[in-house]
């Protein structure tokens, strides 16, 4: 499903003309229905190798071959920005520890969104029942659904983020900290629906703070230290 060689990216601080490297000569492969775990502490680039994947970042050097449904093998260090658009909203999830939405769209209005990109406009009644399903998943109360989430806790922005990403059974989940602001509940909530999604053939690839949680989830798991792989 996805194989990295080589992969590395670095930084330039233009305000102190220093560059700092995120990763290094990252390589690894995931094959359909696994789950990776990438472990290591903070600054030792994990997000970095996320942000490349989903072109946030764009990557120095290396590939990154993702296996499409729609395109067939594509290097996603190459791929044009018509193409990742198209994945993003068809094939791939991000899980940030950071919402980012509209400002004017309300938490019920976000987590639709993903649903109608999954089901179809012309399927909105199955849409807007995926959607009230998840949103009560994450225990949000029906009293935010109309709120805009710049109101909410971090916590509560963070289940909503899941909720968002995990609705549209992407081919490819990136976690990103996906349980750094939860409590155990919302915690064990997350793990049922990776569980699922991972049951139902979906490919993960999740960096973690928290390996207790982790405990019998991952197929593999890896170690950054310092940008590289150990």
């Amino acid at each position: 499903m996805l194989q990295i060689e080589g992969l590395s990216k670095s930084f330039l601080l233009h305000r102190v003309s220093r560059r700092v490297q995120g990763c290094q000569d990252i390589a690894f492969s995931i094959e359909p229905g696994q789950f990776v775990g990438i472990t290591g502490r903070s600054g030792s680039g994990k997000s970095t190798i996320l942000r490349c994947i989903w072109r946030t970042n764009l990557p120095e050097r290396g590939r990154i071959l993702y296996d499409s449904a729609r395109f067939g093998m594509l290097d996603l260090a190459q791929a044009t920005q018509r193409q990742m658009l198209y994945l993003r909203a068809y094939e791939l999830g991000y899980v940030s520890q950071f919402l980012n939405a509209l400002p004017r769209q309300t938490a019920y209005d976000i987590v639709l969104k993903s649903a109608l990109e999954t089901h179809g406009t012309a399927d909105r009644p199955r849409a807007e029942r995926e959607t009230e399903r998840m949103l009560r998943h994450f225990d949000l109360d029906e009293n935010l659904w109309e709120l805009y989430p710049r109101t909410f806790s971090g916590g509560e922005k963070l289940r909503l983020n899941i909720a968002a990403a995990m609705i549209k059974h992407p081919r490819l989940l990136l976690l990103d900290e996906p349980t750094a602001s939860l409590d155990n509940a919302s915690k064990l909530k997350v793990r049922t629906l990776i569980e699922q999604l991972k049951a139902e053939g979906t490919t993960m690839l999740g960096i973690f703070h928290d390996l207790e949680f982790m405990e019998g989830l991952c197929d593999h798991e890896f170690n950054m230290q310092e940008g590289m792989m150990v």
